[in-house]
């Protein structure tokens, strides 16, 4: 297990405070960044839940601004994480339908969303390896 991901394990296992999806994608990367825990906790603060309103899925703007913060900025590289987390989730892109089509399908929401943090995670990663970021 990679350096991140077992990070974002670390964080998605802490209950108090809790860590939002874009924190916790943010957040698991801070090391390799030189960016302190507290400043990543606030910055994301407001991006989990869909923004705090049920649009765009908070892994989606974490990992997007982990990208930015290593310098992957091409609207291509954007683009291709988007169209990768559709392909992955039906075409879903918003927090409030992902967890709805969870909750359907007899899901809780903890584990979905632990899901989704792990999956970005490796994404992120993946693609910072291939640009020789880490």
């Amino acid at each position: 297990m990679s350096k991140y991901l077992e990070r974002a394990k670390e964080i998605r296992a802490i209950v108090e405070p809790h860590h939002n999806c874009a924190q916790s994608v943010l957040m698991s990367f801070t090391q390799s960044l030189n960016l302190d825990d507290e400043t990543a906790f606030k910055l994301a603060t407001a991006f989990g839940g869909g923004m705090k309103s049920g649009i765009t899925c908070g892994v989606i703007v974490g990992g997007l601004m982990v990208l930015g913060l290593f310098g992957v900025d091409a609207p291509a590289d954007t683009q291709a994480l988007i169209k990768t987390f559709k392909e992955k989730h039906s075409n879903m892109i918003d927090c409030a339908e992902l967890l709805r089509v969870n909750a359907e399908a007899g899901g809780q929401r903890k584990p979905h969303c632990d899901a989704l943090v792990y999956e970005m995670v490796q994404y992120v990663e993946n693609v910072l390896k291939e640009k020789g970021r880490i």
